[in-house]
C-alpha cells in the first residue's frame, strides 16, 4: 500500500501503509509544509473511509511527510478559486466529519492554521519537542472555521484558548503539554514512532469496543441530559449482545489473549 515516490512531481499527495490493524496516512506535500489543496482533501477522505470500511483496521496514525505536520488550507489554491474543504467533511475530511475509528495525531514541527485544526479533529495527539502549534487566522482577515473555534476551549482553559485565537500567537509543544492538548510528548524525529506504539497498545482491544467507546466520548457532552442515559444504553446493549464481549470475557477465564472477530 506504501509508496516511495521517484521525484516531487510524481509523489502521490497522501502516502499509505499499514502494520497489522494501524493505518499510517502521510500528508505528503512537504515542499508547502503539507498545505492542504483539493486533491489532498478528497485523498485524505478516502483514506479514512478505507480506515472505517476495513474490518482488519482499528486504528490510523496521520502525520506529514519532512519537517512539519502541516501548514493548514494551502493559501495559493484559495487565491486561485480552489474549494479546499469537502461538503460536509470539512477541510481534509476530516474536520466536520472524523472516522469512527480512533485517530492519532503524529506532529513534528508546524500544526498551524487547518493544520492545527486538524490534529483538534484527532482523538490523540503526539508531539515532538519542535512542534508548533497555533491559529492564527485572525492575522489574515480569516477565523479558524474548520473545527479550532470550537475543539481549541475543549481541549484546554476557555481563556487561554481565547487568547491564543484573539491573538493569533503559536505555541510550542511544551506549553501544549502543559495545556493538556498531549497525549505524548517526544524528543524530535520521535513522533510517528510513539504514536505507533501508542496505536499497538490500542489496536490489541477489541474493534467494536474502540468504536463505542470513542462515539460515546466524543458525542456525550454535546447530549442533553435526558437522552445521555438512553443513548450509552443502547450502545452498551450491542456491545455486550456482540460475540467480542463473549470472547473477550471467555479468553479472561482461560487466561489467553482474546481472539477478536469485529461482531
Amino acid at each position: 500500500m506504501s509508496q516511495t515516490p521517484q521525484t516531487q512531481t510524481d509523489a502521490p499527495k497522501v502516502m499509505l501503509s499499514r502494520d497489522g490493524a494501524v493505518l499510517v496516512v502521510t500528508i505528503n506535500r512537504p515542499q508547502r509544509r503539507n498545505a492542504i489543496d483539493r486533491e489532498t482533501s478528497e485523498a485524505l477522505a478516502a483514506a479514512l473511509d478505507l480506515l472505517d470500511a476495513d474490518a482488519g483496521l482499528s486504528v490510523a496514525i496521520l502525520t506529514g511527510a519532512g519537517e512539519h505536520f502541516c501548514a493548514g488550507m494551502d493559501l495559493k489554491a484559495f487565491v486561485a478559486g480552489e474549494r479546499v474543504e469537502l461538503p460536509g467533511r470539512g477541510l481534509a475530511g476530516l474536520t466536520q466529519r472524523p472516522p469512527r475509528k480512533p485517530l492519532i495525531a503524529a506532529v513534528e514541527g508546524y500544526a498551524l492554521a487547518g493544520g492545527f485544526e486538524i490534529a483538534l479533529a484527532c482523538d490523540l495527539i503526539v508531539a515532538s519537542q519542535s512542534a508548533q502549534f497555533g491559529l492564527p487566522e485572525a492575522k489574515r482577515g480569516l477565523i479558524a472555521g474548520s473545527g479550532g473555534l470550537v475543539r481549541l476551549p475543549e481541549r484546554m482553559p476557555r481563556q487561554i484558548a481565547m487568547e491564543c485565537v484573539l491573538t493569533g500567537r503559536t505555541i510550542d509543544a511544551k506549553e501544549a503539554e502543559r495545556w493538556g492538548l498531549l497525549n505524548r510528548l517526544c524528543a524530535p524525529g520521535e513522533a510517528l514512532a510513539t504514536a505507533k506504539s501508542l496505536a499497538q497498545d490500542i489496536a490489541q482491544n477489541a474493534p467494536l469496543s474502540l468504536i463505542a467507546s470513542k462515539d460515546i466520548v466524543a458525542h456525550a457532552g454535546r447530549w442533553s441530559e435526558a437522552d445521555l442515559w438512553p443513548r450509552q444504553n443502547e450502545i452498551l446493549e450491542r456491545i455486550i449482545a456482540s460475540e467480542d464481549a463473549r470472547e473477550g470475557a471467555v479468553a479472561f477465564a482461560e487466561k489467553r489473549a482474546p481472539v477478536w472477530r469485529g461482531r
